[in-house]
């Protein structure tokens, strides 16, 4: 369970930071590994990161594919641990349309989890591989409106870790609770993070120029 986790804190203060941006790790990896990333996104000095270390280094257990009883206790752990940042954040005055999220592979699924079940007006989410969480996924679970919130998705077809249908499906209901998502499928690009999907992080969410 995710109750004594480290929470990693970089760039400004809570209590004087415009914006937040809150990085979820993939399986194995951990806080430090995704928050060395920070440096190739276009962030202002306005922004406190915040990067939660998941305990043993994995969010849940099993794949997100799985039937989310599998992977209870520890998914609503996560889904619960996020829950108390945003919280945190908002009880420092920085309203939730001012909160983005950033995540890689199982972060990933994890990010676009977290902000369809909390569907509201955040800043923007950024899921670099992954998709919503469930064996199939189960519309029922997803009941707010983003109200136009920016989401990048970018993915490699194929991807040994997430299949490519179930990142358009994630698409396909993300949109249809009214997030402008962009995704893009790279070819044989493998399991990793690659510059352009930098870019059109930094152009459609953090930047928010849904013009390009």
């Amino acid at each position: 369970m995710h109750q004594n986790n480290n929470i990693v804190y970089r760039g400004k203060k809570l209590e004087e930071a415009g914006k937040v941006l809150i990085m979820l790790h993939g399986r194995g990896a951990s806080a430090e590994d995704i928050l060395s990333l920070s440096s190739y996104f276009k962030l202002n000095d306005d922004f406190a990161i915040i990067a939660p270390q998941a305990t043993n280094h994995t969010w849940y257990p099993y794949s997100f594919l799985a039937e989310p009883s599998q992977n209870e206790p520890f998914l609503s752990s996560a889904i619960e641990l996020l829950n108390g940042i945003v919280n945190d954040v908002v009880s420092k005055g920085i309203a939730k349309e001012k909160i983005y999220f950033l995540g890689f592979s199982q972060g990933a699924c994890l990010t676009l989890e977290f902000v369809a079940r909390y569907a509201t007006r955040w800043g923007g989410a950024i899921a670099f591989t992954g998709g919503l969480i469930g064996d199939k996924l189960y519309a029922e679970k997803y009941k707010g409106d983003f109200a136009g919130t920016p989401i990048f998705i970018g993915t490699s077809d194929p991807d040994f870790h997430v299949p490519v249908q179930r990142v358009k499906d994630s698409t396909s209901l993300l949109t249809k609770i009214n997030a402008n998502v962009k995704e893009i499928v790279y070819k044989d690009m493998g399991h990793t993070i690659i510059q352009e999907e930098i870019d059109w992080a930094n152009k459609w969410v953090l930047n928010n120029n849904q013009n390009v």
